[in-house]
């Protein structure tokens, strides 16, 4: 069915017009000039706002340590989509999967099924995705391991949450100021307030 999908461009305004029923997660490796960044969510598209310099400090603090501090089967993901559902293919800022969840370089998302730790850096608009929409997918996906960073007076707060197999949701791990340090899914010990070092 995904194969012989039509899309419609509007010629005034360039935008993609979704179909009866709204977009598949296989749809976006198909859909002609895409933004970079674009999530599907409950089968719409969502576009991504610019990013601001604390969540591209954040993130930047993030990726090293998980890149340091991560198993060697373990590899470290950064914005690239997860398929969770036909409907939903969300682009966490950073996930860890196994090694052997890699395709090839032309791999455009990961199974949920792979994913043992997704991070979401709450963007300014709009925070209900990143606080309640995201989370409860990822939690209903089976994804064990969930990190939510806010900033707080310039410095990452890191809430960490574990998936419950009883509820099938997850349950909070600790709030994190200054400094994170866990002993799943694998022994992690970050300094919160290095954010801005440039080393």
């Amino acid at each position: 069915m995904s194969a012989a999908r039509e899309y419609e461009l509007d010629a005034s305004t360039e935008w993609v017009r979704p179909p009866v029923g709204g977009w598949l997660a296989d749809d976006l490796d198909r859909l002609p000039n895409l933004p970079p960044h674009t999530e599907l969510i409950d089968g719409s598209l969502v576009f991504m706002s610019p990013q601001t310099d604390f969540h591209m400090a954040t993130l930047r603090l993030l990726e090293n340590a998980l890149l340091t501090l991560a198993p060697e089967e373990l590899y470290v993901v950064r914005e690239m989509t997860t398929k969770l559902s036909e409907r939903d293919r969300p682009e966490p800022d950073l996930m860890l999967v196994p090694d052997t969840a890699r395709t090839g370089p032309s791999q455009t998302w990961y199974d949920s099924a792979d994913v043992i730790l997704a991070v979401e850096i709450v963007s300014a608009e709009p925070t209900d995705r990143d606080r309640e929409t995201k989370p409860r997918k990822y939690a209903a996906a089976g994804i064990k391991h969930f990190w939510r960073v806010e900033e707080n007076h310039g410095l990452p707060v890191v809430y960490v949450y574990e998936l419950d197999p009883a509820t099938h949701g997850y349950g909070a791990a600790g709030i994190f100021h200054d400094r994170l340090k866990l002993s799943v899914p694998f022994p992690v010990d970050i300094d919160l307030t290095a954010v801005d070092r440039r080393r």
